[in-house]
Parts: structure tokens; C-alpha cells; sequence
């Protein structure tokens, strides 16, 4: 893929013949090599055509749960009962491998081992182990699709997430969403192709920091940057009209700001400037559109017995989830939601149930929503943290509560609908839950598979940046996970 048709779209008449005799050898050039390179054949991603992807699609849309923190998958789903004749004794030497730590528990004597305090029952024809924090879960585990084995070198979160999100742990790099909306492009020309959800958790001990750099299209268009919808008060800033404003007012506000905008394109050539022109068109229409999105007073009490009470409150993760169901359901390509608090250096007994609970039934109300909206088969649900957490204890250790470190060696994630095979259980790790054992799923290869659930191969899904042809996945092998497709 390219970028060439939008620098066509926006060069000015001016700009194209100051190139001079360029020009005329470009036009001759773009008509032999035909429409891939004039028109841009490779996406096409524009409201209301078909985009041209590189096989059919099963996903239309997504719908991305990040836990923040990295969720403590020997506690949530990846079971080890062989844990509890460990308790205390040090972590072997020979699972460790000397593998680093974080400079949280790096200076520790010892590496007590912490089994889960938490029962675990098998649930579904699938057989999957769930932990007796998240019930609702339990009942659809025949839904999901599970991978145990996934892992990555990032230790520490600002790394962490930005290669979850981006692919990369430098910041600067084009998230899953912006991609998604640059291949895709909108479905909805009066409401965001991707938008952003930073759900409040209902425990605030250990927050992290994230910031739109998570959101940021990269080096593609501005426009594909996620949207970030505010949890209280007026979703979008300055949506409403200020009193004495009425819209005809507004509307030759920003003919007169386009005018001007196009007058400085013209002399600079900025992309970005254009934009910016879109953003505020967008802005304009919204004003329409946001309105009955929010409404989400007006669902029906059986919506309220599905996702939980929780939903009626502004901010909360289980408000924002089915306001994602409402965005998906009016054309919204991409929604990603942020869920803080996931990261339990301590008091694991005080703080996971708080978190399970927040998310829990809400997922499951999801799920069972999209299903009965007819979403579910073209929407992929991702749920997944940064990284996982440690079998030894970080700080103290007692049978009732314990703290748990970043661990990247292995991590539990899963995805619901969208093309991906329900009642799957992929890769295992040791009885420590330390080590991949079978089946590695790398964050390469999870984003390839995302990726070709969209109709995307991703050595093919690129993007023209400085030099080189850059992708989601990067330069270093990876592969689509066809066990997890269904």
C-alpha cells in the first residue's frame, strides 16, 4: 500500500505545475503503470465503498479491551493447581533460566513462590479452567477463543503497551486502530472511524499513565488517530453550540476557516492542513450524531440486567463497553477501551476482585448483545493486558494475599466473534506458569492474525515511511495463527 493517491488528492494546481517537466513525466508514468499507483487501487477505505482488502474478511469492525497493568493470568485463567505444594519455596534456578526482573523485586533475597488464593472450575464442552472471579466469563468460554502462550521482550509498562498497541516499543508508530481505519477507512461519514474509551476502574490504588501517543495515527494521515470520547460531561469538547451560537452560525464559521485553511495549503502543502479541514467537518457533523450515541438512558431495562447496573454510570467500564456496542452498531470501525489498575505489584486479595468485577459482567453482556444485534459475527473482541505477572511473590507473602511483578515471558489474552474459533484453549505453559511450554504466540503474530481476520495480509499491509516499507508487524518474522481461526 502507498500514500501516493492522497498526495495526488491534495496537491494544488499550483504545486503540480512548479514541478515543471516532473510533472509531465509523472502523469506519463502514472498512466502506464494504471490505476494501483494514480488512484491508490490497493485501499480504497473511503464511506460507503467496499474497501479492497487482500482476501475476504471476516471482521468487519473491533472492539479492543486493553487491562492496563497486565492481568495476573495464574489467577484469572491459566491454572496451576502443582502450585500449591510450592508455596514459599523459592523459584528454581532452573525455570528462571536467568531471565531479568524488574528493579522492583530485582534486589529481593529470595523468590517466594505465590499460588492463586482463588478456586478454578472447567467450564463449557471446552473444558477451559476460569477462575472463580469471573463467573460470568465462565458461562461463555465456548464463545472464546483463549491464547495462554502469548509473550514479548518488553518489561516495563510505557515499553509494554506501546508495542501491544503499535507494535513497536519506540513511540511514533501507527496503532492497531490507525490502521484498521487506514485500510478500512469509515462506514459512517458523521461519526469517528476509530474511537477511544478510558473507562474508570472502581479501584484507583496503582493507576498508570497512558496518553493519546497510545491513539496517534504515526506517520500515516492524522486522520486515522483515535477519537477519545470523555467519560463525564460532554463526550467530545466544544460539541455543543455556546449559548447565542445557533448551527448556521457555525456552519459559516467553518466555511470561513476552511477558506482560510486552504489559502495557507496553498502556500505550505501541508497534509496535515487538510486534516485538519476534515477534522472540523467532522466536528460539524457530529453535533448531529453524538447526541443519540450517548443516549444510552434510553436502553431498555433488559440492556441494564445484561451488562449490570454498573452501565448506568458514566465513565465506568461496564457504561463504556455498551456504549462500544452503540458505536459498532452505528458504523464505528475500531473502539478501543483502557481499563486501569491491572498492575498488582501488592495486595492482590483487595484489589483483583474489584477489577474482575468491573469488567466480568460486562463482558459477557457484550457478547451476548452483539450476538443479539447481529454484530457478533463481523465484530472481533480482543480482551488483554500489556504483559502478565510473576508466580513468585513480590513483597510480602502470606496464604491470603501476596504482589505479583511484570513478567513478558507469558501472558493469557482471548478474542470473541469476528472470525475467530470459539471454544479454543492455544499453547501452554510450565506448571509455573513462567515458561511456554507449546505453541509461542508472539505479539507479531497476534497482530498478523488480527490483521488477517480483516482481510489483511500483513507482509503486504504497508505503508510507504522514510525509505522503507513499514508495517504493523515489523521486520522480524511472523505468522498467522490459522489454529485460532475459525
Amino acid at each position: 500500500m502507498n500514500l501516493f493517491h492522497d498526495y495526488v488528492r491534495y496537491e494544488t494546481r499550483r504545486q503540480f505545475f512548479s514541478h515543471g517537466a516532473n510533472a509531465v513525466g509523472m502523469a506519463a508514468l502514472a498512466s502506464l503503470l494504471g490505476p494501483s499507483i494514480s488512484t491508490g487501487a490497493e485501499t480504497t477505505g473511503e464511506e460507503g465503498k467496499t474497501p479492497k482488502t487482500h482476501h475476504p474478511a471476516k471482521a468487519k469492525q473491533v472492539i479492543y479491551l486493553h487491562m492496563v497493568g497486565g492481568p495476573s493470568q495464574m489467577d484469572l485463567y491459566d491454572y496451576k493447581p502443582k502450585m500449591q505444594e510450592f508455596y514459599d519455596k523459592d523459584l528454581p534456578d532452573s525455570v528462571r533460566m536467568g531471565q531479568r526482573l524488574t528493579t522492583m523485586t530485582s534486589g529481593q533475597a529470595r523468590f517466594p513462590i505465590a499460588p492463586s488464593k482463588y478456586k478454578f472450575a472447567q467450564h463449557g464442552k471446552s473444558g477451559m479452567w476460569v477462575s472463580e472471579l469471573l463467573p460470568h466469563t465462565a458461562k461463555m468460554v465456548d464463545d472464546m477463543c483463549f491464547i495462554r502462550s502469548m509473550h514479548t521482550e518488553a518489561i516495563n509498562h510505557e515499553p509494554a503497551i506501546t508495542y501491544m498497541q503499535t507494535g513497536n516499543m519506540v513511540t511514533g508508530r501507527p496503532c492497531l486502530g490507525a490502521w484498521v481505519s487506514y485500510g478500512l477507512g469509515s462506514l459512517n461519514q458523521d461519526l469517528p472511524t476509530f474511537v477511544v474509551l478510558v473507562a474508570k476502574p472502581t479501584n484507583t490504588e496503582q493507576v498508570q499513565a497512558i496518553s493519546a501517543r497510545l491513539w496517534s495515527a504515526g506517520y500515516l494521515s492524522g486522520e486515522h488517530a483515535g477519537v477519545s470520547f470523555r467519560s463525564s460531561g460532554d463526550p467530545i469538547l466544544y460539541i455543543n453550540n455556546p449559548a447565542g451560537a445557533p448551527p448556521e452560525v457555525r456552519r459559516k464559521t467553518l466555511d470561513g476557516l476552511r477558506a482560510l485553511n486552504e489559502m495557507t495549503y496553498k502556500k505550505v502543502g501541508d497534509p496535515e492542513t487538510h486534516t485538519r479541514i476534515q477534522q472540523y467537518e467532522m466536528a460539524f457533523r457530529m453535533q448531529a450524531s453524538v447526541p443519540d450515541l450517548t443516549a444510552i438512558a434510553k436502553e431498555p431495562e433488559s440492556t441494564y440486567k445484561l451488562y449490570g447496573d454498573e452501565a448506568r454510570k458514566p465513565g465506568t467500564f461496564a457504561n463504556s463497553v455498551l456504549l462500544a456496542r452503540r458505536l459498532v452498531e452505528r458504523g464505528v470501525r475500531f473502539v478501543q477501551i483502557y481499563h486501569n489498575n491491572w498492575d498488582t505489584h501488592g495486595n492482590v486479595a483487595g484489589r483483583l476482585p474489584d477489577q474482575c468485577k468491573d469488567v466480568d459482567q460486562a463482558c459477557y453482556g457484550l457478547i451476548q448483545d452483539l450476538k443479539k444485534k447481529g454484530l457478533y459475527d463481523s465484530t472481533l473482541v480482543i480482551w488483554g493486558g500489556e504483559f502478565g505477572r510473576t508466580i513468585y511473590s513480590q513483597g510480602g507473602l502470606t496464604k491470603d494475599n501476596y504482589g505479583r511483578d511484570h513478567h513478558p515471558r507469558c501472558y493469557t489474552m482471548w478474542m470473541a466473534g469476528g472470525g475467530s474459533r470459539p471454544g479454543t484453549i492455544y499453547g501452554e505453559t510450565d506448571d509455573f506458569s513462567y515458561n511456554i511450554v507449546k505453541d509461542p504466540v508472539h505479539i507479531r503474530d497476534f497482530h498478523a492474525t488480527v490483521l488477517h481476520l480483516l482481510g489483511f495480509d500483513h507482509t503486504r499491509f504497508t505503508v510507504r515511511h522514510q525509505g522503507l516499507d513499514q508495517k504493523l508487524t515489523g521486520v522480524e518474522p511472523a505468522h498467522v495463527v490459522k489454529e485460532l481461526l475459525a
